[in-house]
């Protein structure tokens, strides 16, 4: 913990409980992706999963009858989590984490709404559902990652695992 000679114990608790609140978010959402890809290879979860394409949007398999997925849509999910569990480890990981996942499925939103859907571009692949859906977890992400940054260096929980 970083030294506060202002704060009765000594310690800057603030920063303490900001460092700690943003590791477990990061923990909170990395487990969630983790979720979303493991169930979207689940039948029934995943409707007309067979046969479930590698990438693009030809085929017309939906996690929870909404949100299109693939192959690789559901592997950068897996992956978007297990970096999560990772960068849950510090603070400072943590924030960056959940701000610049944040900001990439911001941009991935504003890309799904841009592009002609029908076309090779959505290898992804994206639908409505996804633009709206990743627009509100790039936000969400953005806000609880502003929680670290009262934990940055110099304060505690920035570096140490807890």
């Amino acid at each position: 913990m970083a030294h506060n000679p202002t704060h009765p114990t000594g310690y800057d608790t603030t920063a303490d409980k900001a460092g700690t609140t943003v590791r477990n978010a990061a923990k909170g959402v990395g487990v969630v992706f983790l979720l979303v890809g493991i169930l979207g290879f689940v039948p029934g979860i995943t409707t007309n999963i067979y046969p479930l394409a590698f990438a693009g949007h030809e085929d017309d398999a939906h996690l929870l009858g909404l949100f299109e997925v693939s192959i690789l849509h559901n592997l950068v999910h897996l992956l978007f989590g297990v970096a999560g569990l990772a960068m849950a480890k510090t603070a400072g990981a943590a924030t960056n984490y959940l701000i610049g996942g944040g900001v990439i499925y911001i941009v991935l939103a504003i890309f799904g709404t841009v592009i002609d859907r029908a076309s090779d571009i959505n290898f992804v692949p994206l639908n409505f559902h996804d633009n709206w859906l990743h627009l509100v977890l790039g936000i969400g992400m953005i806000g609880l990652g502003t929680i670290g940054l009262r934990a940055r260096p110099g304060r505690a929980g920035a570096g140490a695992p807890r």
